[in-house]
Order: C-alpha cells, then sequence, then structure tokens
C-alpha cells in the first residue's frame, strides 16, 4: 500500500513543476491588426516558443514585446545580409550585414503593417519568442 502512494502521488507532485516550465518556454498570444494577413487574422491565437536570437532564421514569424506586442516576419538576423532594396529605412544602413542585436521584421500585408520598412532594425532585447502554431 505504501509503494501504491507514492507512485500515485509522484505525478500529482510533479504537476506544478510541469506547470511552471511550461508557462516559461510557452505562452499564447492573440494576433491584433491586420499585419500578418493573410497568414494571421486578427483575433486568432498563436502558441509562441520563447528563445532568443541566436536561434532565429529567415522567414519564422516572430512576438516581439513594447507598447503592444507585435507579430512580425523575420526578413534578416543579426549576421544576415542586409536586405536595403527591399527595406527603404535601411537603404542607407552602414556595412552589409544586420549587426549583432537587431532584426530585419516585415508584416505579411505591407498596406497594413508597421515595420523595418519604415522604421528600420527592431531590437532583440524586445524578442519574446517564435510563433510555432495558430491555435484551435
Amino acid at each position: 500500500m505504501f509503494v501504491i502512494l507514492i507512485v500515485v502521488g509522484l505525478p500529482a507532485a510533479a504537476l506544478p513543476v510541469a506547470a511552471v516550465w511550461l508557462r516559461r518556454r510557452y505562452l499564447v498570444v492573440t494576433v491584433r491588426g491586420e499585419s500578418m494577413l493573410p497568414t494571421y487574422q486578427p483575433g486568432e491565437r498563436v502558441l509562441v516558443r520563447r528563445t532568443s536570437a541566436r536561434f532565429l532564421h529567415t522567414g519564422q514569424v516572430v512576438v516581439l514585446n513594447g507598447p503592444q506586442q507585435i507579430i512580425k516576419r523575420v526578413a534578416a538576423a543579426p549576421g544576415d545580409p542586409i536586405p536595403k532594396e527591399t527595406v527603404p529605412a535601411l537603404s542607407t544602413a552602414p556595412g552589409t550585414r544586420v549587426p549583432a542585436g537587431h532584426l530585419v521584421l516585415l508584416g505579411d500585408n505591407p498596406t497594413r503593417s508597421h515595420d523595418s520598412r519604415d522604421s528600420g532594425y527592431f531590437t532583440t532585447d524586445r524578442l519574446v519568442g517564435v510563433v510555432l502554431r495558430k491555435m484551435g
């Protein structure tokens, strides 16, 4: 009887630890605005895995903190070539590579997106994580 109580009690004790781990690693974000149409609709919820900028690559969709959370696609990560021809705000940026600590981010809907085309680089210290998938 004693062994059964220990085995049954162990999963219940591990539940809070697992919940804390999951909350630190993942979060759910609600899409606001139309900057990522048609990929993500306003009001859709997405699953985000927290990560650092060193694991980012072109094409991933990321969430950044700020006055409001924003969701954009990575056009260039640190060390990638600066896409000067497609990002007017960076046409006169020094160098040829995106500097460390910076990202070039674009919305999928350019007419409704405030992104690197307008404001240049975003800093990696604002990075929350990478979008993994839409939530049902």
